[in-house]
């Protein structure tokens, strides 16, 4: 493999960890062995902290590929707790209000769910990357500033369920959607049309583009996994083995 001249590493993010925190760490590794200040690298769309999955890290000329990765569709699967919601749409923030959820149904939620496929107006996340006038959306909030996007059309494919729990009131889904596309936003919505609240308890993308899951190295395997790799330098470069 060659890093400087561009590579792509496919990982697994954990939970909790930011995307540039997942970066980061192999960025360090990879300059590391490659005997180099700062290899250039660069991820095709972010994931949330608390999701988890499938992140394309692009490196050297390989970050030019960026881009055309992010217009690749994705696969998600996430877990919905009804009758309740929270500022950020997910477990980051504690629940800011609860909903009556007695007349839900399977059934209900089947049909529902029909509505979100295809090209759906969408209004992201106020807790997200999004800028406004320069700033992070997010950024905005922490700081107590008001903020208020535009709703955009994002595209979904496929929406399954695949599980409910009528006791717990949690359903899972699968997603088959286009870029842009917030899960978390989408678990708000679906929340108001089976007029009661919504957030996501868990997310992982399993898929970008023809990139699985399966494939996806983790954090903790990322050392070895470098470890075992013939490396390719440039002439003026040389490795720097880890002692």
């Amino acid at each position: 493999m060659n890093f400087t001249q561009g590579e792509f590493i496919y990982i697994n993010k954990p939970y909790r960890m930011t995307s540039f925190g997942a970066l980061a760490f192999v960025r360090t590794r990879v300059s590391r062995k490659v005997g180099v200040k700062r290899v250039k690298i660069g991820h095709a769309g972010t994931l949330d902290p608390l999701a988890t999955g499938v992140l394309i890290l692009c490196t050297g000329k390989k970050t030019k590929e960026i881009e055309r990765l992010q217009l690749h569709d994705k696969e998600y699967t996430a877990t919905l707790q009804l009758g309740a919601t929270t500022p950020s749409y997910d477990m980051e923030h504690e629940v800011d209000a609860t909903y009556p959820t007695a007349h839900i149904t399977r059934e209900m939620i089947e049909q529902t769910l029909k509505q979100f496929v295809g090209d759906i107006q969408q209004v992201p996340p106020e807790y997200s990357a999004c800028k406004i006038g320069g700033d992070r959306a997010y950024e905005l909030m922490r700081k107590g500033k008001e903020v208020e996007l535009k709703a955009k059309t994002v595209h979904v494919d496929e929406i399954e369920l695949t599980d409910f729990n009528p006791e717990t009131m949690q359903m899972s889904i699968r997603v088959l959607c286009g870029k842009g596309t917030y899960i978390r936003s989408l678990a708000r919505d679906i929340g108001r049309a089976l007029e009661s609240g919504a957030y996501l308890t868990a997310l992982c993308r399993t898929r970008l583009g023809g990139v699985r899951i399966e494939e996806c190295i983790t954090i903790d395997d990322f050392p070895q996994w470098l470890e075992n790799q013939e490396i390719e330098i440039n002439s003026n470069h040389q490795i720097k083995e880890n002692r």
